[in-house]
C-alpha cells in the first residue's frame, strides 16, 4: 500500500513542475486536488491486470494500458502515446512498439520504469527480471529502459519485504544484466541527479534521492523540486520510498489530498493479498 500510494503521491506532487526548471521555492506539500498523471494511471493498470489475471498477462496488461490512454491521452509521454495510438489504429500490439522504436528515434524514455513497481509487489522470485523486461517491452524496446525497470522493481520487491535499503540496492545490482545500466547505477554517488526523460538518468535521479533521504517526507519533495520530468522522477522516488517506509511513513495529509485515495488503497490491498496467497 505504501508503494502504490507513494508512487501516486510522487506523481501528483511533481505534475505541476513537469518540464519546468527547479522552482525558486522548494516543494513542501501536495498541490490542490492531488491529481496524478499517466505515471499512476499506467502503474494502476499494471496492478489491476496482475490482480485480475493472477499474474502477468501481456495481452490483458496492454488492454488496460489502452483503457487509461483512451480516457486521458494528453497525459501520456511520447513513446507510450505513439505505441498506444498505433494499436488503437489497428496495428498488432506486438509490432507497434518495434515500429515506434525503429522510426521514432528509439525508445529509451522512462515511461516503462514508472509503471513497473507493482510487479515488485507481485513477486520477489527470480522471474521478476524477465517479467519486468516483458512489461517494459510492451511499449519500450530499448534494452536500457527494460533494465532500469527491472532494477527499480527488484529494489521495490526487497524493500517491501523489509530488506535494508543498502541490501535491496546491492541485490538490484547483482541481478542487473545490462552493463551500461549497472555501470551507472552501481556508482550512483558519482553522478549528479538529472531529472531527465531518459530512462537511465531518471532512474538514477530517483535512486540517488531515495538512498540519501531520511524519510518519505524528505525524499519525494526533494525529487520533484529538481524540476525536469518531475512527475516521473517523483513517482519512482515515491514507489521506492513508499515500499521502504510503508504506509505509516507517508504524511496523512498528503494521503488525504490524493485523488482516488480509497480506490488506490483497495487495489493495493488486492495486489498484496494475491502476492501473500502465492507465498510471495
Amino acid at each position: 500500500m505504501g508503494m502504490i500510494l507513494g508512487l501516486a503521491i510522487g506523481d501528483a506532487m511533481g505534475a505541476p513542475l513537469e518540464g519546468q526548471p527547479p522552482p525558486s521555492v522548494p516543494v513542501t506539500g501536495m498541490p490542490a486536488g492531488g491529481r496524478y498523471t499517466d505515471d499512476t494511471r499506467q502503474a494502476l493498470a499494471v496492478a489491476r491486470s496482475l490482480v485480475v489475471s493472477r499474474g502477468f498477462s501481456p495481452e490483458d496488461c496492454m488492454a488496460r494500458l489502452l483503457d487509461g490512454f483512451r480516457e486521458a491521452p494528453h497525459y501520456y509521454g511520447p513513446t507510450s502515446s505513439a505505441v498506444f495510438s498505433l494499436v488503437l489504429g489497428g496495428m498488432d500490439p506486438g509490432e507497434a512498439a518495434g515500429e515506434v522504436h525503429r522510426t521514432g528515434g528509439g525508445s529509451r524514455s522512462n515511461g516503462s520504469v514508472m509503471r513497473g513497481p507493482p510487479l515488485g509487489i507481485f513477486t520477489a522470485s527470480p522471474a521478476l527480471e524477465e517479467i519486468s523486461l516483458a512489461c517494459s517491452r510492451l511499449t519500450h524496446r530499448d534494452p536500457v529502459a527494460g533494465a532500469c525497470s527491472a532494477f527499480v522493481n527488484r529494489m521495490v520487491a526487497d524493500l517491501a519485504r523489509e530488506a535494508p535499503r543498502e541490501d535491496a540496492f546491492r541485490h538490484a545490482c547483482a541481478t542487473c544484466r545490462n552493463r551500461e545500466v549497472l555501470g551507472y547505477l552501481a556508482k550512483f554517488r558519482d553522478h549528479e541527479p538529472d531529472p531527465s526523460l531518459d530512462a537511465l538518468l531518471a532512474t538514477h535521479c530517483a535512486i540517488s534521492v531515495f538512498m540519501r533521504a531520511g524519510s518519505f517526507a524528505e525524499a519525494v519533495p526533494r525529487a520533484v523540486t529538481l524540476g525536469g520530468d518531475a512527475d516521473t522522477v517523483g513517482a519512482i522516488t515515491g514507489a521506492l520510498s513508499g515500499a521502504y517506509w510503508g504506509l505509516g511513513g507517508i504524511p496523512p495529509l498528503w494521503r488525504a489530498q490524493l485523488k482516488d485515495h480509497d480506490a488506490i488503497i483497495d487495489l493495493a490491498g488486492a495486489l498484496y493479498r494475491l502476492a501473500a496467497g502465492r507465498g510471495e
